[in-house]
C-alpha cells in the first residue's frame, strides 16, 4: 500500500498542492488538474527526486515503511515520464535487462523477451533504440519500468506520445500488469480517457 499523509508541496512560501490518500495494491489513483499546480512534483517527491527548490511536508508510507526522507535508490518506486529516456548504448532487450533485479542473465533475457512480445515488440529485441518510433520507445520504457519490479508505480503522462490506437492497447496492458502484480499506482494525466480507463479514484486538484 502507498499512503500519502498530508503530503504538501511548496515552492518558496507558496503551497502548490496537498494530497492525502491511500492507494491499495492493484489500485490506480489518478491525479488531475491544470499545468503548474504540482502534480508531477508529487510523483517526484514519492520517488525521492524532488528538486531542492521545492519543500515537502507530510509523510510518504510505502508498504508500512516511511520513505519520506529515504534516498531515491532505496525506495523501490518505478517512475514513468512522457519521454522514454532509454539508454542509447544498449539495444531494446539490453535496456530491459538492465532494469531487472537479480543476476541470472538467461532468466532475465527470457523474461525480457516475453514482456516485449506482450506489447507487440518481440521482433525488435536487437534493435538500436535510436531506430524506434516514439510510440515504440514509449512501450519499451513501460516494459523496462515494470521489469524492475517496483513496489509502487508512478505514471507521469506516460501515454501522451502514443497514437490513439496504440495508446488504448498499451494503456490496457499497463493497467492489467499493475493489477496482476498488485502494485499501488499513481497516475498524473490531463486526459479524461486515461482517468476513465483506470475505473478507479480520481483526485482533482
Amino acid at each position: 500500500m502507498l499512503e500519502l499523509n498530508n503530503v504538501t508541496i511548496q515552492l518558496k512560501s507558496q503551497t502548490l498542492l496537498q494530497v492525502n490518500t491511500q492507494i491499495q495494491p492493484g489500485q490506480i489513483v489518478t491525479l488531475m488538474g491544470p499545468s503548474g499546480v504540482g502534480k508531477s512534483s508529487v510523483l517526484a517527491a514519492i520517488a525521492g527526486l524532488l528538486p531542492d527548490t521545492f519543500s515537502l511536508s507530510g509523510n510518504i508510507i510505502l508498504n508500512q515503511r516511511n520513505i519520506t526522507h529515504m534516498p531515491a535508490h532505496q525506495r523501490h518506486t518505478g517512475l514513468l515520464y512522457q519521454d522514454a529516456l532509454l539508454f542509447d548504448h544498449l539495444d531494446v532487450l539490453g535496456n530491459i535487462i538492465f532494469a531487472m533485479p537479480g543476476n541470472r542473465q538467461q532468466h532475465k533475457k527470457r523474461r525480457a523477451q516475453q514482456l516485449l512480445e506482450q506489447v507487440g515488440l518481440g521482433q525488435m529485441a536487437q534493435r538500436a533504440v535510436s531506430t524506434l518510433s516514439g510510440g515504440q520507445a514509449s512501450r519499451v520504457s513501460l516494459v523496462r519500468t515494470l521489469a524492475s519490479e517496483p513496489a509502487a508505480l508512478l505514471l507521469d503522462e506516460p501515454f501522451s506520445k502514443l497514437d490513439s490506437q496504440t495508446r488504448q492497447s498499451t494503456r490496457d496492458w499497463v493497467f492489467a500488469q499493475i493489477r496482476e502484480a498488485g502494485l499501488p499506482a499513481l497516475l498524473v494525466t490531463h486526459d479524461q480517457e486515461d482517468a476513465a480507463a483506470t475505473g478507479d479514484k480520481v483526485i482533482k486538484v
